[in-house]
């Protein structure tokens, strides 16, 4: 019986354990794409307990504590910080076989030294030693950032937002001071494409505020919003970022749909699509021209209950994985890119791992320009980034494309205890490869296989997003 998550943890062959103690562990962080709150980096947040920096804003922990019938007063209500974390840790003892398990434990060993099983006889103990160590300056943002040598934090940012805590953070001028993480924001510019969203119109009034031109019609949209992302490049931006239930498809006319979502009207599905996809394609050509990295993120049907909706909001933990079909149109999105101007760079993720093989054989026909692997396909993301998850999207990059190329992993948490999930993703990757070795379907290249770890860990998003 091997040890519970010792330090050859999810290494099965002796390659594994050498691949991830000599070339992963150590490798710099690039979180490319994450929701952290850049206000909390620029004051050197301090977390005052456990349950403030655990489960705070995580609907991933949320969901499996409504599952094992907690009440929404221990997880989103006014229950007292000690009885939601006892709560969790009723929960997490009966979690067997959920990622949230391995990257709980992850998070107690790496930043406070606790090696034993949170269970809710050890849970009054954790609580106190956790507690008295986020007490220092070590767990505070910037001594996160730096314990994991997180080389560089992608945030994500609405294009009307005024980048002030960036700012601040890049000059210097922030209660965090100098930092050497590079903190830059990245382009979200949902509330400008999904036009059948409540508060629409209301949205791009905003936008031509702040961008300063007048907006009649979609190609004032984009250039409105190709003004703002001149201001994020500026501030640091290296990559923009979409969430699409599906790839929409041009079918009608967009002005028509713009000016009828600006007058209140009701809109049609296929019209808001071609408004959707419209601006999409244009906002490419400008990405391709600008140099940024385009992502999108697919497949996620989102606030699913009405009643908690209404009483808790978005990202509370009522999403789920979408079943849309998705090849004949994330092919006509991405041949009309192509046709105006030319693809970015572009990294697409589906929340439904029907959709690998889609993605990872449409992305072989938009490969080239010199750029190695310009289209990826996106790492096991949400509800699929659990051991699984990770070794079926590797395994069918593997297969379909060139996993050597793969910008690898990100935390896409709200949460500043989410680096071991790097940790969870190096181990992964390395099984797979040293599996691969052992069993005689790779040379036992322990130099090549050390440049592949690396450039996966850290050097291809490094370099990709340069």
């Amino acid at each position: 019986m091997k040890k519970f998550m010792d330090e050859d943890f999810l290494l099965e062959t002796e390659t594994a354990k050498k691949l991830f103690h000599t070339a992963a562990k150590d490798m710099p962080i690039w979180d490319y794409h994450c929701h952290l709150i850049p206000a909390q980096i620029a004051e050197n947040k301090k977390f005052p307990d456990l349950t403030d920096v655990w489960l705070g804003g995580d609907h991933y922990k949320w969901r499996q504590m409504r599952t094992f019938g907690v009440e929404e007063k221990y997880i989103t209500g006014n229950a007292e910080p000690y009885e939601k974390f006892l709560a969790w840790a009723s929960t997490i003892e009966n979690l067997i076989g959920n990622p949230l398990y391995h990257w709980t434990h992850l998070e107690l060993q790496r930043y406070f030294g606790i090696y034993e099983p949170l269970t809710s006889k050890s849970a009054p103990e954790i609580w106190k030693k956790a507690n008295k160590m986020l007490e220092s300056d070590d767990l505070s943002v910037k001594g996160i950032l730096d314990k994991f040598n997180v080389y560089a934090v992608g945030t994500t940012d609405d294009p009307i937002d005024s980048l002030e805590y960036h700012q601040a953070i890049a000059s210097g001028s922030a209660h965090i001071g100098k930092v050497a993480t590079k903190v830059v924001p990245s382009f979200r510019p949902d509330k400008a494409i999904h036009i059948d969203a409540a508060g629409f119109a209301d949205y791009i009034k905003k936008l031509a505020d702040v961008a300063g031109v007048a907006i009649n019609s979609p190609d004032d949209v984009i250039k409105a919003l190709e003004i703002r992302l001149d201001f994020f490049i500026n501030n640091g931006c290296r990559a923009t970022d979409h969430a699409l239930e599906y790839p929409p498809v041009e079918t009608t006319d967009p002005a028509a749909a713009f000016k009828k979502a600006m007058n209140g009207e009701k809109i049609s599905r296929a019209e808001a699509d071609s408004y959707r996809a419209y601006v999409l394609k244009g906002l490419a050509a400008i990405y391709r021209e600008k140099k940024v990295v385009m992502q999108l993120h697919m497949a996620a049907i989102r606030n699913n209950n009405p009643s908690a909706m209404k009483n808790l909001g978005p990202d509370t933990g009522f999403d789920a994985s979408h079943d849309h079909d998705m090849s004949e149109a994330l092919a006509n999105l991405l041949g009309c890119m192509e046709m105006n101007g030319g693809l970015p760079k572009t990294i697409l993720y589906s929340l439904n791992p029907k959709d690998y093989y889609a993605i990872g054989t449409l992305m072989g026909c938009f490969q080239g320009s010199g750029i190695k692997g310009k289209i990826q396909f996106g790492s096991a993301w949400w509800f699929c980034d659990h051991k699984d998850g990770m070794e079926e999207q590797m395994k069918v990059l593997g297969n379909l494309g060139m996993l050597s190329c793969f910008v690898g992993m990100l935390t896409d948490s709200r949460s500043f205890l989410s680096y071991p999930r790097h940790e969870y993703f190096r181990r992964i990757l390395c099984n797979i490869l040293g599996n691969w070795v052992e069993g005689g379907m790779f040379p036992a290249d322990m130099d090549k296989l050390s440049e592949i770890v690396k450039n996966i860990s850290f050097e291809n998003a490094k370099n990709y997003f340069a």
